[in-house]
């Protein structure tokens, strides 16, 4: 549900050739080949030198890919010729294949369809602004949520991404950015956001570790701030925990969608296993280790959470608590019974959390035209 598009003319862009890959069981799945991005500084020189080169060729390449965003060894010049398709072809595999590729609100906002090695398909979505890019990425191919209103959660999920899997898909961005492919926009990335497919922190060492590559310094990772990513959860209660030990200084985003628990037990089953109390203390302890205001992601969704009582019960469990609400408007799903909020509930519900002092923002509706629902354009893909 998380990246929307209003009002412009969607453009689909010419489908590229792609090889199809025959998909295989989860068990028999072999994982992605090995990419620089896997590597923390150290091991990418142990790596390097496995190769027969000296090691300070490690930080040449991470310079190339991190801080030029060049992945064609004939413009790595300052690597000898005879080394330079070897470490490229070890370290620098290709891991995405673009499949599919659309664009909307005048080629700011595209959003893009993977095919991984072993045929799994992801979707990521580059969102420019004036003043900044954002980054839409996926953390897993599919999603084992089960949330029913969302189109990756019906899915299923396949199977996690690797740490490059996910890297990759921002590095890629981030040369789509600075060779000014979105108009209007500044030509630098600046944020990502994990709210594609899958749940972050079902995949907690690899998001981890991305995270780090993203914001460690160049060359060892892309430079980002820490405070410019931002992680999606549906409420691990444990890993929020545990992300919280992580000292890192990324913005936390809960996708809470009901108050109550009746509710959020059928909206997002995980709410089983941890109810909305045991996910707000863990908001607390979040917000209170890092300092950090928390995000409650809010989808409306029509005739079934977006009731004034609904409204009043959100903003007395939030009021006093260092987070504020996000809400969504709701993306439906083709053939899904579930629906968004009209504008006069949605702008009601807002007007209620606020008056019990919660800050309240509406999202960006970007994406609509071009499935902008995660896990929409890859269901069309296997659907053909």
């Amino acid at each position: 549900y998380a990246v929307f598009c209003l009002k412009k003319k969607m453009t689909t862009l010419p489908l590229l050739p792609v090889q199809d890959v025959p998909m295989r069981s989860p068990t028999r799945r072999p994982g992605p080949p090995r990419h620089l991005a896997d590597l923390d500084p150290a091991a990418r020189r142990v790596a390097v030198a496995e190769l027969g080169e000296r090691e300070f060729r490690a930080a040449q390449l991470s310079t190339h890919y991190f801080g030029r965003l060049v992945r064609d060894p004939a413009e790595m010049t300052d690597l000898p010729a005879a080394s330079r398709e070897r470490l490229a072809g070890a370290l620098l595999p290709q891991l995405l294949t673009a499949a599919r590729e659309q664009a909307c609100d005048g080629g700011a906002t595209r959003k893009t369809l993977w095919r991984l090695h072993d045929g799994a398909l992801v979707e990521s979505v580059l969102m420019g602004y004036p003043d900044r890019v954002t980054a839409c990425v996926s953390s897993q191919a599919g999603c084992g949520m089960a949330c029913p209103f969302c189109a990756t959660g019906q899915a299923g999920l396949t199977r996690n991404l690797s740490t490059a899997e996910i890297v990759d898909q921002v590095v890629w961005f981030a040369g789509e950015t600075a060779r000014g492919a979105l108009p209007g926009c500044p030509d630098r990335l600046s944020r990502v956001v994990f709210m594609g497919m899958g749940e972050p922190l079902a995949n907690y060492n690899r998001v981890r570790d991305a995270i780090r590559r993203l914001t460690d310094p160049a060359p060892d990772g892309l430079g980002l701030s820490q405070r410019h990513i931002t992680v999606s959860t549906v409420g691990l209660v444990p890993a929020i925990h545990r992300l919280a030990d992580e000292k890192l200084q990324v913005r936390l985003a809960v996708s809470l969608h009901a108050p109550d628990d009746d509710l959020r037990d059928e909206l997002v089953p995980v709410n089983q296993r941890w109810k909305v109390a045991e996910v707000l203390d863990a908001v607390d302890a979040y917000a209170g280790r890092t300092g950090r205001r928390v995000s409650i992601e809010y989808a409306m969704i029509r005739d079934v959470n977006d009731h004034p009582w609904r409204a009043d019960l959100l903003g007395r469990l939030l009021s006093g608590r260092l987070a504020h609400v996000n809400l969504i408007p709701l993306n439906p799903t083709p053939g899904s019974r579930w629906d968004a909020s009209p504008k006069e509930v949605e702008r009601e519900f807002a007007r209620r959390l606020r008056a019990a002092g919660v800050t309240t923002t509406v999202r960006d509706t970007r994406g609509r035209e071009i499935d902008g629902a995660c896990g929409q354009l890859a269901a069309a893909e296997v659907a053909e």
